[in-house]
């Protein structure tokens, strides 16, 4: 992607963008069944950018329905993987060319800043979706070790159609996340974006079938969590459903499928990821760029977000200056400023949520920031509390991160695992072997060393205990829950030869 523009010339592009406002459904943007509409809203200015397509269930089966057509014809679960391939090609083709203004609506409709938008989330989501079809036509079924008179093969096949339920934070990102491996395998996918974040999904769905994908491959079924993703989850014709987002919501879709069908579910979900950081860490300067990026790029709002500072009573007061010291080069304002690292939170609703936690910060220490400077906004702010306050159990999901002191690293791993979540942690230690014995210990399903992140498309991110379920997304490992497994079993004994003897 070139170099970012002005301020000014993102509001021009923005101004003239034009904004989809129906449901995509068999490969056509339809209105609601029902004619109702919602209105989406810029949460940095609180305007109404668009109405859209308030969808119901209705909706949900005319587009499940449409999904089950084209999985069951075969125009995309049978073409040739590299054909495949060629086709989610072309869609990232399409995104490039129209990336700028696909930022420019995804700050527009998140809150997310425009540097973020232009500089990781677009060019990520790209490469993502090419890698998957990259992927897709060089993964080898396999077979299984048998006698001379018998062959097994282990084959993968798509699983069928897929309900894909999207987080608010990373609208196109987690869209790009899943629609690639599944895509990619040869499902048909309904997308069900959040009320808040829609208009991606859309006009990504828009690109697709200009792309070459046929139609009901690909639908996007707008509206709210009761009316369109419960009947998703609940939908006896929905095969899988892949959910991110918070782990109460993530429940209830496993009652869906005990309810329903038992489709399989797959579940990514909320964190309070520890960030441990020992006596004997190398270089407290990058130590503090590190937990400052990982506490407050997208204003907190990440499931592996660093909300917890563990660190070394010995090297507290020195990495705590620099913190502060880093967290100024994050300037709140505009989302359209590219010079703006720190947007507004993505709703009305959430961001009286995260309030509510300032509130709960003033009975701490409040060691920075801790004010809200307007509607919709909430500046970085560091908190010093214990390890059983709110502010160090409760995840937060807003630029508030809370110091918890320790004195031993026995001690730091043990504050680490205490919760209920296990998305992700780091550890800052010059020894190797107590970096190694303290990943291994961290009970996370993704562990950084001397750095904040969250790996790549390589390398599989899920959770444990309540941060997931059921598999994994990114990497080779992301296409097995789109997937089933079948064995075939071939027996060569030439009965004949035998019946004769």
């Amino acid at each position: 992607m070139s170099d970012l523009l002005t301020a000014e010339e993102y509001r021009a592009i923005a101004a003239g963008l034009s904004l989809p406002q129906n449901a995509f459904i068999d490969g056509t943007y339809r209105p609601a069944l029902s004619g109702r509409t919602f209105a989406t809203i810029n949460p940095a200015t609180g305007e109404t950018l668009t109405e859209i397509a308030a969808c119901g269930p209705e909706d949900v089966d005319l587009a499940v329905g449409k999904a089950r057509e084209a999985f069951d014809d075969g125009r995309w679960s049978h073409l040739h993987p590299g054909a495949r391939k060629e086709v989610l090609i072309r869609l990232c083709k399409l995104m490039t060319r129209e990336a700028r203004e696909l930022a420019v609506m995804e700050s527009l409709d998140s809150g997310k800043t425009i540097h973020d938008c232009e500089t990781v989330d677009l060019p990520e989501a790209i490469h993502v979706i090419k890698w998957h079809a990259e992927l897709i036509d060089k993964i080898y079924d396999q077979v299984a070790p048998a006698s001379d008179d018998h062959i097994a093969m282990v084959l993968r096949e798509p699983v069928g159609v897929v309900g894909l339920v999207l987080p608010w934070n990373f609208p196109l990102l987690m869209l790009a996340w899943k629609i690639g491996p599944a895509l990619a395998a040869g499902c048909s996918v309904v997308v069900k974006p959040t009320a808040e974040t829609t208009l991606t999904a859309l006009r990504v769905a828009e690109l697709a079938m200009q792309a070459g994908l046929p139609r009901g491959v690909l639908n996007v079924v707008t509206g709210s969590g009761p009316e369109v993703g419960e009947p998703l989850g609940r939908h006896p014709d929905v095969d899988m459903v892949s959910f991110t987002g918070s782990t109460a919501t993530g429940r209830r879709f496993l009652h869906y499928s005990a309810d329903s069908n038992l489709k399989e579910v797959v579940l990514e979900l909320g964190g309070k990821n520890p960030c441990i950081v020992l006596e004997d860490a190398e270089d407290l300067d990058a130590v503090a760029a590190h937990v400052v990026n990982g506490a407050f790029w997208n204003m907190g709002q990440n499931c592996s977000a660093a909300s917890r500072l563990i660190v070394h009573e010995a090297v507290q007061e020195p990495l705590l200056a620099r913190i502060r010291a880093h967290a100024r080069e994050w300037v709140l304002g505009d989302p359209l400023d590219p010079q703006v690292r720190v947007g507004a939170l993505v709703s009305a609703a959430h961001f009286q949520k995260v309030s509510a936690y300032l509130e709960a910060a003033r009975q701490e220490t409040i060691l920075l920031g801790g004010n809200s400077p307007a509607a919709g906004f909430i500046e970085p702010t560091v908190v010093q509390a214990g390890r059983g306050s709110r502010m160090a159990v409760e995840e937060i999901f807003g630029p508030i991160l809370t110091v918890i002191p320790v004195s031993s690293f026995e001690e730091a791993i043990a504050v680490a695992n205490d919760t209920e979540y296990g998305l992700a942690a780091s550890i800052f230690t010059a020894n190797g072997k107590r970096a190694l014995r303290g990943a291994r210990m961290l009970r996370a399903g993704t562990v950084t060393v001397n750095s904040f992140g969250e790996g790549d498309i390589t390398t599989p991110f899920g959770g444990y205990r309540q941060s997931g379920f059921g598999g994994r997304d990114n990497s080779i490992h992301a296409h097995d829950q789109y997937t089933q497994l079948k064995t075939i079993w071939l027996d060569l004994t030439d009965h004949a030869d035998t019946a004769l003897d």
